[in-house]
């Protein structure tokens, strides 16, 4: 059974947009290559998390899998608490939940936005713990209405449930009501550090994304991760950059980008090598340890690259021991 609270894990994303023929082979891959966990995510319009979750559980033995993260919004807690604790039942140990607010314009298009994104995001956590810990659901809420609801199927082990939120009252929820937090790429140590605070509480679960790419070659490592960085200078990026030195340059040398794509590709590469997992193995090993020093208990790794199996393959040099 894995142990979700192990110190300094090392995850990686399987890709959005990846070939639904590699989906199993890159599941698989993952786990043979020795990363401790692999990532799923629920954009609008890709692929639904729980459906990838149970797939590549059952593709595998022993990765643990995280979603992140479903939309508060979008699902009934008590619907969601079944799904979760069904995955974890046949796959003990082995699942970690996200849950976030789901990106605004996604959620107003499926027309599943609240008002009040943070008492949703508390009521949700709040209720959604509470069942899978085989408890009666708590007094109704503004949004989540489950009361004295009780799941007759429980797992084992409770998944752990993690809030994949940004802003300081979102985190400083999370330490409240969630088993800890997911912050989405960029995670610089800086960062995790500041939503580290926010949480206001010691020994919590903080998994962090961020985008990757590794090479013998260090320039191509960072010339290839630069298309990653492409979207972290739009305004729902401020939270990450603000604990950052160099965070007045970085909004000024968005501001005179044409685009996203023109800001990451003439960006300085110490910023690159900052505000992501690149370079050489050894660089990007270091990369890695700098995030768990931080607080990070799991370092998880989007590949950037042409070819998603080949940039797994690569990111798998820079797991703790593979340059032993």
């Amino acid at each position: 059974m894995t142990t979700h609270h192990a110190r300094g894990r090392v995850g990686v994303l399987l890709p959005r947009d990846l070939p639904v023929r590699d989906l199993l082979r890159y599941a698989r891959r993952a786990e043979d290559s020795g990363f401790d966990e692999l990532w799923v995510v629920e954009d609008l319009g890709w692929r639904g998390g729980i459906a990838q979750a149970a797939t590549v559980l059952a593709a595998t033995g022993r990765i643990t899998v995280g979603i992140g993260i479903l939309p508060a919004g979008a699902r009934n807690v008590a619907f969601a608490a079944m799904e979760l604790a069904t995955l974890a039942q046949l796959h003990p140990g082995r699942v970690i939940a996200g849950v976030g607010h789901g990106m605004p314009q996604w959620m107003r298009a499926a027309g599943a936005w609240p008002a009040s994104p943070v008492t949703l995001i508390r009521e949700y956590a709040t209720a959604l713990r509470a069942l899978l810990r085989g408890e009666a659901g708590p007094a109704d809420g503004r949004y989540v209405r489950c009361a004295g609801l009780v799941l007759t199927e429980l797992p084992e082990q409770a998944p752990p449930v993690v809030l994949g939120v940004r802003g300081p009252k979102s985190q400083a929820v999370a330490g409240e009501v969630a088993d800890g937090l997911l912050l989405a790429e960029p995670a610089a140590p800086g960062y995790i550090a500041a939503s580290i605070k926010h949480l206001g509480r010691e020994g919590m679960e903080v998994v962090v994304y961020d985008v990757a790419a590794v090479d013998q070659d260090g320039a191509a490592a960072v010339d290839r991760v630069r298309p990653g960085l492409s979207a972290i200078g739009e305004p729902d990026w401020a939270a990450h950059l603000e604990p950052l030195p160099f965070a007045e340059e970085f909004r000024a040398h968005r501001a005179a980008s044409a685009d996203g794509a023109e800001f990451a590709r003439t960006m300085p590469a110490d910023w690159v090598r900052a505000l992501s997992v690149t370079g050489t193995p050894a660089e990007a090993r270091a990369a890695i340890a700098d995030r768990h020093a931080a607080g990070a208990t799991s370092v998880v790794l989007a590949p950037v690259g042409p070819d998603p199996l080949l940039a797994l393959d690569a990111l798998a040099l820079a797991l703790p021991g593979a340059g032993t």
